[in-house]
């Protein structure tokens, strides 16, 4: 068995916050296009800009009209989406 230090988790630390922090910028620019735009948006920016009620998007997300991802609680829909009720 192996005895670990202080030294060991501080390099262990270091390692772990640069990998995360290059995921973190890789998943930024695929989320990016050229207008540095954001591809996926926010249920109160697709409310305000579909002229919609949070119920109504809450029905075309169950009903399985629209695309999301849930990340940590909230909801994110693609600008594709804009484009099909525009």
């Amino acid at each position: 068995m192996e005895n670990l230090t202080k030294e060991d988790f501080l390099f262990f630390k270091k390692e772990l916050l640069a990998e995360i922090n290059k995921l973190f910028t890789n998943e930024k620019m695929s989320e990016r296009d050229g207008t540095d735009d954001f591809l996926w948006l926010r249920s109160k920016a697709v409310r305000r800009l579909m002229e919609i009620s949070p119920s109504t998007l809450q029905n075309l997300r169950i009903s399985g009209k629209v695309q999301y991802k849930k990340i940590m609680g909230s909801y994110y829909y693609s600008k594709d989406l804009l484009k099909l009720f525009s």
